[in-house]
């Protein structure tokens, strides 16, 4: 019996918990969840045993009950057929056999007086038992809500940490790839592609100097092959002008003295 008082307490004090005070008042709500959750897993495993070792132990005291009852009927019955007997042999003048069943029926009413004290007692613990289980069962009731609004705020609890180590994360990988710092993976990226650009420039245009100093040099001395070519076509021009205007030009008749070439006549 103090197996189950104790039961009953412990229900009754879960029940009554302030949850919301307990989780509050927790440096590690998610710990006191989870033992909470422990807590009330195993009292209500016992609080669900002493139930129904109550309804049973309840059943036995009812079934006592209707026996006592019957008992009490049935020693009533007895004693009004002793006392109706006792009357008949009275009347017929047989005093001994009346005062023999008279002495009967008197047993019978204190048999019938027993069963019912024992009626009135089991009616009492009948229904101490009866208000004992439904005070078990609305602390058992309770204790489930209690239990299942734990778990509800345990698995929100664990859902809003999974989902700030998300956004942490988050946070950081952003940190870690700001295109505004210079010093960031971007940054750096873009800047080595900009010296592979730069270099390729340069490349080019270093390709480019050295084929146009090539080109120089190429006219630079056919420039000279040509002076050279147009000097030795000139000089031979000449040559073949003065050849030339040698042969065509016509013989100079003697020029015969004039008087105003000093000649005398």
């Amino acid at each position: 019996m103090s197996s189950k008082q104790s039961i009953f307490g412990r229900v009754a004090q879960l029940a009554r918990a302030n949850i919301n005070a307990m989780i509050d008042a927790a440096e590690d709500p998610g710990k006191m969840l989870d033992q909470l959750i422990r807590d009330y897993t195993e009292n209500i495993s016992e609080a669900e045993q002493a139930v129904a070792q109550t309804i049973g132990n309840l059943r036995m005291m009812e079934e006592d009950l209707d026996q006592d009852k019957k008992a009490a009927q049935e020693w009533g019955g007895k004693a009004l057929a002793a006392s109706k007997k006792a009357d008949e042999l009275r009347a017929a003048g047989d005093s001994a056999g009346a005062d023999k069943f008279d002495e009967l029926a008197k047993v019978a009413i204190g048999k019938q007086m027993d069963a019912e004290q024992q009626v009135t007692d089991g009616t009492t613990q009948v229904d101490t038992q009866n208000d004992v289980t439904e005070k078990l069962k609305q602390g058992l009731n309770e204790m489930k809500d209690k239990l299942a609004d734990l778990k509800k705020r345990r698995d929100n609890l664990v859902a809003r940490s999974k989902t700030a180590q998300a956004q942490s994360q988050v946070q950081d990988a952003v940190k870690s790839i700001n295109i505004l710092d210079p010093t960031s993976e971007v940054s750096r990226f873009e800047e080595k592609i900009r010296r592979e650009e730069a270099l390729v420039k340069g490349k080019a245009e270093l390709a480019a100097s050295t084929l146009d100093s090539q080109f120089n040099s190429l006219d630079t001395l056919a420039k000279d092959t040509e002076v050279d070519a147009r000097l030795a076509a000139l000089k031979a021009g000449r040559a073949d002008g003065a050849a030339a205007a040698t042969q065509s030009a016509p013989a100079t008749p003697a020029r015969t003295a004039t008087p105003s070439d000093g000649g005398t006549g």
